[in-house]
């Protein structure tokens, strides 16, 4: 790749913008969102004023890992994206305590120093092919060798949730109103479909008995028939319990994600069963991944940028899906719209890319750009602007930096537990499986 001479593309600046976000109630089987959940921008500047921009999780362990990678990559060219990672290995990592077996920031499975780094990584990596694209005028899709389609589809994000945060804690209010029983689940898709236009949906289990979610996704498939389904308990359930819940509703379902956890549990659950499985937990790194195919344990791994380290590792991610025939798509996080922008240009470029995507972003009522992304008919349009097609302002971005500020710490961590624990004091994490 070829850049004109008169650019000089050595990186000058690194600015790191740790925010807080307003985040809805949304249940899932740890407990409760915060009212506001954490966030990372990245903005890395060259010499000629090229800025590009990036976007992960902004918990402390993160901050930690950013700040000293940032120093690095001043006076490296934005070219270099390969040795992103080489820099990476120098940065020191505390191992992470695990609580679990699942990290709750995404609920995405053990946590690692690796996928910490990972996490870094994939933000730098954004906002340096956002910055190439601007200098080169082409888009991010086609630094990643062009699109095959012009929109990205998307699934409505369906959560179990409380209409309002508790009582006399701050938060935003919006109008989706609660959704605790099949009812409220049925009323929320409707919303989905009526504001957005999706086609497909996915709901957040693990909150409830399994007879009550079974309950749900019957409403579903009656008031939505032809609609995909999917179910997510975040690995709440036994073998035996994810055998059962199969036979009861696996013919409504596109597919079953992380039903159990580990592995050895889905396979087992994969072999009993004639239900897709898919995962975000049990494959999250690539040395998961023989395991998981060999045993036939799951039949669509739901990639994610931020994590897998950046946009040309979930490319790398697709091809080795492809080359074993198991589906791809994407696994989402509570997310503003950089991310969605970088999810929809590396999703615009993955040929086997059969599945809907998940996305947070509806849920998000604030947002770092200029202008958000908008969604027509469940899809978003592929931007064909220069780098990511998006623009930061600069003034909302500082807005939610000064909420970081204010804040005593309760809330810089992601802790659904202890959001729980305003409304109930007594909840604590459940240990996995919890039915």
């Amino acid at each position: 790749m070829t850049v004109p001479p008169t650019r000089d593309l050595t990186v000058t600046e690194v600015r790191l913008t740790p925010i807080l976000v307003a985040d809805p109630p949304l249940l899932n089987t740890q407990g409760v969102h915060q009212p506001y959940t954490p966030r990372l921008v990245v903005e890395i500047v060259t010499a000629d004023g090229t800025t590009g921009v990036g976007e992960t999780y902004g918990d402390t362990k993160y901050l930690e890992i950013a700040h000293p990678f940032a120093e690095q990559m001043k006076g490296r060219q934005i070219t270099d994206v390969n040795g992103l990672f080489t820099h990476l290995d120098e940065v020191s990592v505390a191992a992470p305590r695990v609580e679990n077996a699942v990290d709750v920031g995404g609920l995405r499975g053990v946590q690692t120093a690796d996928k910490l780094r990972l996490s870094i990584a994939s933000a730098f990596e954004v906002a340096c092919l956002d910055a190439l694209g601007k200098a080169l005028g082409l888009p991010v899709h086609a630094l990643l060798g062009g699109k095959v389609r012009d929109a990205v589809e998307y699934s409505a994000y369906l959560f179990y949730r409380y209409a309002d945060h508790p009582e006399g804690v701050p938060a935003e209010k919006d109008d989706w109103g609660a959704a605790l029983d099949p009812a409220g689940v049925v009323a929320q898709a409707r919303a989905f479909k009526e504001r957005y236009g999706f086609t497909s949906f996915k709901l957040k289990g693990g909150v409830f008995p399994p007879e009550e979610e079974i309950a749900a996704v019957r409403a579903l498939a009656e008031s939505f028939p032809g609609h995909p389904l999917r179910l997510d308990p975040n690995g709440a359930w036994s073998v035996e319990t994810s055998v059962r819940v199969a036979e009861e509703v696996g013919g409504l379902l596109e597919y079953l994600e992380d039903p159990t956890l580990g592995t050895p549990a889905m396979a087992e659950v994969a072999a009993r069963t004639g239900v897709p499985l898919a995962t975000n937990m049990c494959v999250t790194t690539f040395p998961e991944i023989k395991e998981a195919f060999t045993t036939d344990a799951v039949q669509v791994v739901l990639s994610d940028h931020h994590y897998w380290g950046g946009l040309r590792n979930t490319l790398h991610l697709a091809a080795v899906c492809r080359t074993f025939g198991v589906g791809v798509s994407m696994h989402s996080n509570t997310h503003l719209g950089i991310s969605l922008a970088a999810m929809t240009h590396v999703a615009a470029t993955v040929p086997n890319l059969h599945h809907a995507c998940d996305s947070h972003y509806p849920w998000q009522s604030e947002d770092v750009l200029t202008e958000r992304l908008t969604f027509e008919d469940g899809t978003v349009r592929v931007s064909d602007a220069p780098g990511l097609g998006v623009t930061l302002d600069h003034d909302r971005l500082a807005a939610l930096h000064r909420r970081w500020l204010a804040d005593d710490g309760a809330l810089r961590d992601r802790d659904d537990a202890a959001a729980m624990r305003v409304t109930d004091p007594a909840w604590a994490a459940p240990a996995v499986p919890r039915w």
